[in-house]
């Protein structure tokens, strides 16, 4: 029998000019995403405007975004190139680790942004006793001790499996459902642990933001003024579209049945929530925010004259 000691990642098939041209387009992506998020990062340490818990939890969250997007893309970008596509056993289970904790961080954040949301809105008045940076810097160490620590058992059983017979993955990063499909004995109860964590790691968060904006609507509602109401949700907007997009794509992978689709697609999405958000959120928070817009222009050396 075959003990596997390398993994095939067949990623995005396809003739060398097409891969030569979604080698381009990925590295693109990446280049912009860490120039987008870094200077998010950038622009929150250095504008003290910005040192206050909505922006310390955006900076934190562009943080991780980069390093989101690292624990795959690179990779992707050498498999493209790859003749063989091989990956090691422990590279493998390095980036399985990597990126299912940064998404699970990922999660947190996006809950306890929508938190911190509800307490604008709803407790104004409580919000500055409430919402300290000292209590925000200890939501921030929570979200990433939970989302490093989750992943851990999970991770540590699974490599514990022997896997033999056929290596070949066909995904673009190493993702549990195909690497249960290549063990040497099933493992029925442990896949079942692993796809229940991932499901609580999911739903648990976004009933969280659920929870919190339903409150947010509810109280945005009895604002008697449009105009009130329309800036109560303009504070909203922008957490709204980066949950809708990322929460949609995911849900789409891991909660609707597999059968419904295919591998090309399934590489399509997991590339959209793992790539193109951590791409488009720096674009989607400071395309309404005027506080961003000015300290991203610092950042990026630009001026504008002033009236």
């Amino acid at each position: 029998m075959h003990v596997v000691t390398e993994f095939v990642l067949l990623g995005f098939r396809g003739q060398r000019e097409t891969q030569h041209f979604l080698f381009s387009i990925i590295l693109m992506v990446y280049l912009t995403t860490l120039l987008g998020n870094g200077a998010i990062v950038c622009a929150v340490k250095y504008d003290r405007r910005l040192h206050t818990p909505m922006y310390i939890l955006l900076g934190n969250f562009a943080f991780l975004e980069i390093w989101y997007v690292s624990s795959t893309v690179p990779n992707m970008l050498v498999n493209i190139l790859s003749e063989t596509k091989t990956i090691s056993y422990a590279g493998c289970f390095l980036q399985f680790y990597f990126f299912f904790s940064l998404g699970a961080t990922e999660c947190f954040f996006l809950s306890v942004m929508a938190y911190d949301r509800y307490l604008a809105i709803c407790r104004p008045l409580h919000y500055p006793s409430i919402m300290t940076r000292k209590f925000c810097m200890i939501l921030v160490c929570v979200c990433w001790m939970i989302g490093f620590l989750s992943f851990s058992v999970p991770i540590i059983f699974l490599s514990q499996l022997s896997f033999c017979g056929s290596n070949i993955i066909d995904h673009i990063v190493c993702d549990p459902g195909p690497l249960f499909a290549l063990v040497c004995v099933p493992a029925p109860s442990l896949q079942l642990i692993c796809y229940t964590f991932t499901s609580l790691i999911i739903f648990g968060p976004f009933l969280s933001i659920l929870g919190s904006y339903i409150l947010v609507l509810r109280a945005v509602l009895r604002i008697p003024s449009g105009a009130g109401r329309t800036k109560a949700f303009s504070t909203c907007g922008s957490h709204l579209m980066v949950v809708s997009l990322f929460y949609g794509t995911l849900m789409v992978v891991y909660v609707s049945p597999k059968s419904r689709n295919s591998a090309r697609v399934q590489k399509i999405i997991t590339f959209v929530y793992s790539a193109m958000t951590p791409l488009l959120n720096p674009f989607i928070y400071s395309l309404r925010n005027k506080d961003m817009k000015d300290a991203l222009k610092k950042v990026l050396g630009l001026r504008t004259n002033q009236n």
